[in-house]
């Protein structure tokens, strides 16, 4: 069996678990990443089994068709169904096994870029690091209003650690009422009016075909000049053209962004430059805590699924839920 492991950018990789645990097994990692598809099916062509970092390469069926090898893909994380094509998969007879995550550590890399905006703190860090001091005034966020776009598993605490700061929230998604808004101490508005009366913005949404784009151009420019607009979830939610135009132009305070149409993000991409932006490289989910997960699960599925009993399968029928085989944090059953 020969597994490749794909776009491991901290080189962890070989270390995080004990793959020598399976005999007769040869694993190769790459800490680059490849975006061409024909050099992606060059690379992949003699392997057996792959194992990818959450959605850093995307799996189309084109790519599935080309790599006549591929028996098993380990992917990480609970959703996976954009970025990997599981009809593909399971016409071929590719068994794709996934793991848990814990969401918690992207709530708190949201709260990092709110804080990182409010407070200036990327320019006031450069600014003692040149040998400076204080450079701007940042705003308090206590009485402010913090619109979360999706109330779900990850907006929610978001939007508790706001009530926590003293902040008013305001909630919208397509199926938002009014009742679950209160539930938890926020108004339900319409989305116009969530972005015009917000001073920070934050989202929280799964990417599907009917939420592509749902944060508009017309949104944005709903927006108080003095707002920011915070993204950790998915670069397709919102229009890149109209937020860029927004941005280089200072019609809004500014961004702090997580996620990009293309990864890792060109070096002459103007969020790697302008001044009002918070860029980080896609590491809402990437910690100790979840990278432990991905590997110690996805071993023990490798393991499984060698002895012939997959376990934490996912199909295009069933695309979201790990079964109930949870390789626990720090001791891996196999």
């Amino acid at each position: 069996m020969r597994l490749a492991i794909l776009d491991d950018y901290h080189g962890i990789a070989k270390t995080m678990v004990a793959w020598n645990s399976i005999p007769g097994l040869t694993v190769v990692t790459f800490r680059d990443h490849v975006e061409d598809a024909d050099e992606l099916i060059h690379r992949l062509d003699s392997f057996d089994a792959v194992m990818r970092i959450r959605e850093r390469t995307v799996f189309t069926r084109n790519i599935l068709e080309r790599l006549p090898r591929l028996k098993l893909i380990l992917a990480t994380g609970i959703r996976n169904a954009k970025s990997l094509d599981l009809a593909a998969a399971d016409a071929r007879g590719i068994v794709v096994c996934t793991t848990h995550a814990r969401a918690e550590v992207t709530v708190e890399m949201t709260w990092a870029l709110i804080l990182a905006l409010s407070r200036r703190l990327i320019d006031e860090v450069a600014s003692v690091r040149s040998g400076g001091w204080q450079r701007h005034l940042g705003i308090g966020l206590a009485g402010r209003t913090l619109g979360v776009v999706g109330l779900g598993h990850i907006g929610l605490p978001v939007a508790e650690v706001g009530r926590a700061f003293g902040m008013k929230l305001l909630a919208w998604s397509p199926h938002m009422t009014s009742e679950r808004a209160a539930r938890h101490g926020a108004e339900a508005v319409d989305k116009t009016a969530l972005f015009a009366r917000s001073d920070v913005v934050t989202i929280h949404m799964p990417h599907t075909a009917a939420t592509t784009h749902i944060i508009d151009a017309h949104c944005i420019a709903s927006m108080p000049a003095h707002a920011y607009l915070v993204n950790t979830s998915r670069p397709q939610l919102v229009d890149q053209a109209a937020l860029l135009e927004a941005l280089q132009n200072r019609r809004i305070a500014g961004a702090g962004l997580d996620v990009y149409d293309i990864e890792p993000l060109p070096l002459d991409h103007p969020y790697r430059m302008l001044s009002n932006v918070v860029a980080t490289p896609h590491i809402g989910f990437v910690s100790e805590e979840n990278m432990r997960i991905f590997f110690e699960e996805s071993l023990a599925n490798l393991a499984a699924f060698m002895r012939g009993e997959p376990i934490r399968q996912i199909t295009a029928a069933a695309p979201f839920r790990p079964d109930t085989h949870v390789a626990k944090l720090g001791s891996v059953t196999l």
